[in-house]
């Protein structure tokens, strides 16, 4: 039996469902947020500065979506449990993660302090676990479904031109990050739940801000496109994965970068 055909508008429908977007309230993360707040999903939205949250809840109410925020540093088991506990209290399903908070550390990597590395790794890589294993485990693998996107880097997919050094750290957990996707998909998709991650180019935002003060013309020259990411342009793949449309998508990386990756 095949599944019955249904509108396309209403497989991107999010009405009713509950996504939490870490690094949420700005950038790539608010970004995405509008996104999935725009099609009728409420947005949780995490990051470590309560007023930056705020900000963004005030955004994204007078878009007319539904956003509810928690402050916490995620780079920080406790902070996990403590965010999952909280969610819980308040609501009763946790149906799409977005893990998007990230950071980065510049530094040769025969000078890379350890302290940098571990700062990177947690943030990027061990928090995005921690997380999606405690929200699957009390709400997604209940309910036999749910849509996990991971925001992994065109950095985690290939090196980086000589001109870009200092990187090692970043690259490292943007590539754990996209295999940790690969490999998440296979073992959960008995569960319903689809695994997939966005791998942005570069965009103007405050993570890229000092890079780009640097390499901005190399970046654009270089891309097919000829351009740096653009206010919407992570939207359509992250409902895309976010929604039963893509619902028979995972464990995919996809690259928006203009092209860049491809020359």
């Amino acid at each position: 039996m095949t599944d019955q055909s249904l509108p396309l508008k209403s497989l991107f429908d999010l009405s009713g469902q509950v996504a939490v977007v870490t690094g949420g309230s700005r950038g790539l993360g608010l970004q995405i947020a509008e996104a999935l707040g725009e099609y009728g999903a409420t947005v949780i939205l995490t990051a470590r500065k309560q007023n930056e949250l705020d900000e963004a809840v005030q955004h994204l109410t007078a878009l007319g979506a539904k956003a509810d925020a928690f402050a916490g540093d995620f780079g920080k088991a406790e902070s996990i449990t403590a965010f999952a506990d909280w969610l819980a209290g308040k609501y009763d399903r946790a149906d799409i993660l977005v893990n998007n908070a990230g950071t980065s550390w510049g530094s040769p990597a025969e000078d890379h302090p350890i302290e940098g590395w571990n700062k990177v790794m947690a943030i990027n890589l061990t928090g995005p676990f921690l997380l999606t294993q405690a929200v699957a485990k009390r709400w997604m693998i209940p309910a036999g479904r749910g849509r996990v996107i991971n925001v992994a880097s065109v950095e985690g997919l290939q090196g980086h031109h000589v001109s870009m050094g200092g990187m090692l750290a970043y690259s490292t957990s943007k590539g754990g990050l996209v295999n940790f996707t690969r490999a998440l998909a296979a073992e959960w998709g008995r569960y319903g739940i689809t695994v997939n991650a966005l791998a942005p180019g570069y965009f103007p935002s405050k993570l890229t801000e000092y890079i780009l003060q640097k390499i901005e013309g190399f970046v654009v020259e270089n891309t097919p496109m000829g351009k740096l990411g653009g206010a919407n342009d992570l939207k359509g793949a992250a409902l895309l994965f976010a929604s039963a449309a893509g619902g028979h998508i995972s464990g995919q990386i996809l690259a928006i970068d203009g092209g860049a990756t491809v020359i």
